[in-house]
């Protein structure tokens, strides 16, 4: 076994408390934690069997059991164009793998007293406590106000503005929801002519209800949403590459996202003329960070371990148990995208949950949880097996080729 302190490059300028270095990781043999290296390589022929078949350019594989990590591999071309290979400090556009950030930021402050997962919406933006819910008979008021756990579990009734109901797109456009130009305390104060588009708790819908979350941080603990990830999650995580925007003298290690259609890829996202080169205005806690592999898998080590990792505690156990079990009321159904259900899979506070199994995504296991982010980026977690697995790349739409492709051969690998 060798220990390492997987450190890149400082991406923000942001230090580690003085002092105070941050956990090391410890890395080691797949045999050492129960794993089959013979079992994982063939981990290593389907990513280049994806990348031969132009489902990818290139990725990243981090695999962690019993907290340690047993493969950390770059594969393929962080820029085609420019033939440059991907990297260990590669940074990516993780999109709503932030979601999970936002909402350990939201149980610390729970911990803490600052806000209740029961408290309304209103308690910390005045404005939104007469809602209107979008019914068949047109808007109707709410039987009650939609809760900060609502926001976290996706049963508040917000969307992304992309319904399919006109007058409630309408009014997200009109709102400015999700304007990168407008700050999110004011953006969600202005959010009062948005419908729900059903009662809170009584349904699920993926949207723009971790952003508001954002808003809600903020109020709580006074401090902007990236100052209170920087100093309250990121220095004591050791996770120096992670921020709303890429520096620009980092912008070499920043991959390319490219866009796949018509079986084949093309530049949707180049780095040095990417928007995420300049600092936003809009701080989005549903999808704007970038990161990189090393710095995400602490905080999802962290996760992991019950909410610390090494001496450094950020959640207790409890809250953890939390996030990881299925919150979605009794009659919300499944998580689900238009007509796509994911059958057995619920929803905790911040992450996916399985909860029986079926047809959709064969390979899982009961108990695992997990979530992605726009550019095909994606973890997953099982208690039942201590296991931790993350796959970077950047691809959009967003696709489960990865993951399925390789979900499967992970899970043989486990020998005990």
């Amino acid at each position: 076994m060798k220990t390492t302190t997987l450190f890149l490059l400082p991406f923000l300028s942001c230090q580690l408390l003085a002092g105070k270095p941050p956990a090391e990781l410890t890395t080691v043999e797949p045999s050492e934690v129960g794993l089959s290296g013979q079992a994982l390589s063939r981990v290593d022929s389907k990513m280049e069997e994806l990348i031969k078949n132009e489902r990818l350019t290139g990725g990243i594989v981090v695999i962690a059991r019993k907290g340690k990590i047993a493969h950390f591999k770059p594969y393929g071309l962080r820029d085609r164009e420019a033939k440059l290979p991907m990297e260990k400090d590669t940074i990516f556009r993780i999109y709503s793998m932030t979601k999970a950030i936002t909402s350990v930021a939201a149980l610390m402050l729970h911990e803490e007293g600052k806000l209740g997962l029961d408290d309304p919406l209103s308690k910390f933006f005045p404005s939104l406590k007469d809602l209107k819910v979008h019914s068949k008979d047109g808007l109707v008021a709410l039987k009650r106000e939609p809760t900060v756990s609502d926001l976290m579990r996706h049963t508040a009734g917000l969307t992304y503005g992309r319904s399919g109901i006109p007058a409630a797109d309408q009014a997200y456009k009109k709102a400015r929801v999700l304007d990168r130009n407008l700050a999110i305390r004011p953006m969600v104060s202005g959010m009062s002519t948005v419908p729900l588009v059903f009662q809170p708790g009584s349904d699920w819908r993926y949207g723009c209800a971790t952003d508001v979350l954002g808003g809600v941080v903020e109020a709580a603990s006074g401090q902007k949403l990236d100052v209170f990830f920087r100093e309250r999650i990121f220095k004591p995580l050791g996770m120096k590459e992670t921020g709303f925007y890429v520096p620009k003298d980092k912008v070499d290690r920043f991959a390319v996202n490219y866009s796949y259609k018509d079986n084949r890829l093309s530049v949707k996202d180049a780095p040095r003329t990417s928007k995420y080169l300049e600092n936003p205005t809009f701080l989005s806690g549903g999808g704007g960070l970038c990161s990189t592999a090393d710095d995400y898998m602490r905080f999802l080590l962290m996760v992991s371990d019950g909410g610390k990792l090494g001496t450094e505690r950020l959640l207790k156990k409890k809250s953890i148990r939390l996030m990881t079990t299925n919150q979605i009321p009794k009659g919300g159904g499944w998580v689900s995208f238009g007509t796509q259900v994911r059958e057995g899979v619920g929803f905790g506070l911040g992450f996916s949950v399985r909860v029986k199994m079926s047809d959709w995504d064969a390979d899982g296991r009961v108990g695992e949880y997990g979530w992605g982010g726009a550019a095909s980026t994606h973890y997953w977690i099982s208690p039942k097996d201590d296991l931790v697995v993350l796959t970077l790349e950047q691809v959009m739409p967003y696709s489960f080729n990865t993951e399925w492709a390789l979900k499967g051969l992970i899970y043989d690998a486990i020998e005990k």
